[in-house]
């Protein structure tokens, strides 16, 4: 990935270039830069052309990257819808914000990013899925204009609360409404800096792609990856899942009618499935192109911090798995990628790998705007790593998922990463021992977490350490006591229709 990268872009990892960013300082002008943030559901990290993905194209995200921060390593700290945005929001994880699952509300007394803005002299809006708060679509305190839906909302023709004026269905393609809704709020005139959310369904199941779309990848062949059939030193939980909703040979959200089928032929409809989930980000890759020439042609382009992100990973088959929660990389491993001249040059695009969380990009936001920093917080700005400062920066950090009674299929989980190292174990929620195998991975030498070294003698030594190193973190961001649901086992039930 990484020499796609530079052929495509002609980039070098320019952190030790602080003469370039010194000019660029220099150029920064006193007038307060606009915010867009494009986020999206379920998009793994390489799920764009620009981070190696060979099928699928994507080259108006590629051009964020192309004048901007890519972040190689970006990270969420619990791979699960409300949560992660919580997080996004907050910059605080989960257990202190609170919102630990699905159906929880962001706090109204709890600050965040847009918050902070608006009573700086913001005009603010979100966009599109919130999906904090399943049966519930009013308006958040924040915006001055809120659209969303309840729950997850469809890809055609969803019912959209506008400025709380109540549900009411809008005929089209989701990605195509929303962006048509945000396009149309840019366009207005005004007299204040703008912060916009744009929230997209996409790439979230059920999968359904636009119709111009829906055979764009008929002819990529797609097995199941090789280390879904490489579990012998994996946790038993693991093999467990295979046949569940969250297993390769489960319903594969609906791509699959007879089920559990684990016959050779069955991978058609895991390909069937990766072609639609890519389907979907094409839209996407439209809706980035749209809003990119619109602020372009009112002039904003380069005074706007446009980013463009997920709220979280998703499994596509590693370890015969689908959908996301565990820790694993393709479930905890998202897109960032930040175009904005006030940061970086749009001439010397940069690529950052040192780890940066879902935590980062409240106070990084408000930081570049000039406003009030958000307090007790868990994230930290990169502004001055992405322009050469890695002094201080996180050599390691947790991560936290609660099992779920509505999707049993996932235990408890804590763990530690580091730049090289990852430790995995699932607590039962009662204090008891573990009743799951944990996992240990050298990162630098197995990036696809092939090798279990927990059992290996000659990595106690290392689990140990890096026990400890989580230990210590759950402490210091106040995890401790460690409060999580009783881990009830993996279950074949389907979940409810209605909450999918």
């Amino acid at each position: 990935m990484r020499r796609l990268f530079q052929v495509a872009f002609k980039i070098s990892f320019t952190l030790a270039l602080p003469l370039a960013f010194g000019s660029c300082d220099k150029k920064e002008t006193t007038k307060q830069p606009n915010v867009i943030v494009i986020l999206t559901d379920d998009q793994r990290w390489d799920a764009l052309s620009f981070a190696g993905n060979p099928h699928l194209k994507t080259p108006h995200i590629d051009k964020l990257a192309q004048e901007g921060v890519f972040f190689k390593n970006y990270f969420c700290t619990t791979s699960l819808c409300s949560p992660s945005r919580a997080s996004i929001l907050s910059g605080q994880y989960a257990h202190a914000h609170g919102v630990v699952n699905n159906f929880t509300e962001y706090p109204v007394d709890l600050p965040s990013f847009p918050r902070i803005l608006q009573d700086a002299g913001y005009e603010t809006a979100y966009i599109g899925k919130w999906h904090m708060g399943e049966d519930n679509d009013n308006p958040r305190p924040g915006f001055d204009y809120f659209v969303t839906h309840k729950g997850q909302g469809k890809y055609w023709d969803t019912e959209f609360n506008i400025n709380g004026a109540g549900s009411k269905e809008i005929k089209g393609y989701y990605t195509t409404v929303v962006t048509q809704m945000a396009d149309e709020w840019l366009k207005k005139p005004r007299t204040k800096p703008f912060m916009l959310i744009l929230g997209h369904k996409a790439p979230h199941s059920f999968y359904t792609p636009e119709p111009k779309y829906a055979g764009t990848f008929n002819d990529v062949r797609i097995p199941y990856p090789a280390s879904a059939f490489e579990l012998d030193d994996k946790p038993e939980w693991i093999r467990q899942r295979l046949t569940t909703w969250h297993g390769i040979y489960g319903p594969l959200f609906d791509w699959r009618k007879q089920f559990p089928d684990s016959s050779a032929e069955a991978v058609k409809d895991f390909e069937a499935m990766i072609h639609a989930y890519w389907g979907t980000i094409l839209s996407v890759d439209d809706s980035v192109g749209e809003l990119y020439k619109t602020l372009k042609e009112s002039g904003e382009l380069d005074n706007t911090i446009f980013v463009f992100t997920s709220d979280n990973g998703l499994l596509n088959g590693e370890h015969g798995m689908v959908d996301k929660r565990t820790m694993h990389e393709p479930s905890i491993r998202i897109p960032l990628v930040v175009r904005y001249p006030g940061l970086t040059p749009i001439d010397q695009p940069v690529m950052v790998s040192k780890q940066v969380l879902t935590l980062d990009i409240a106070p990084t936001i408000l930081e570049l705007c000039g406003a009030p920093a958000l307090k007790n917080i868990h994230g930290q700005s990169f502004k001055r790593l992405v322009q050469g400062d890695t002094t201080h920066w996180r050599k390691a950090w947790f991560y936290e998922y609660n099992y779920e009674k509505q999707f049993p299929y996932t235990p408890n989980v804590r763990g530690v990463r580091t730049d090289d190292w990852k430790y995995i174990h699932y607590p039962t929620g009662n204090g008891s021992t573990d009743q799951h195998m944990a996992e240990l991975y050298h990162l630098t030498n197995d990036p696809g977490e092939n090798k279990n070294l927990i059992d290996n003698p000659a990595y106690a030594g290392k689990r140990d350490e890096l026990n400890a190193e989580l230990a210590r973190l759950l402490k210091e961001t106040g995890a401790e006591p460690d409060r999580m649901p009783l881990d009830e086992g993996i279950k074949s039930a389907l979940p409810d229709q209605k909450i999918r």
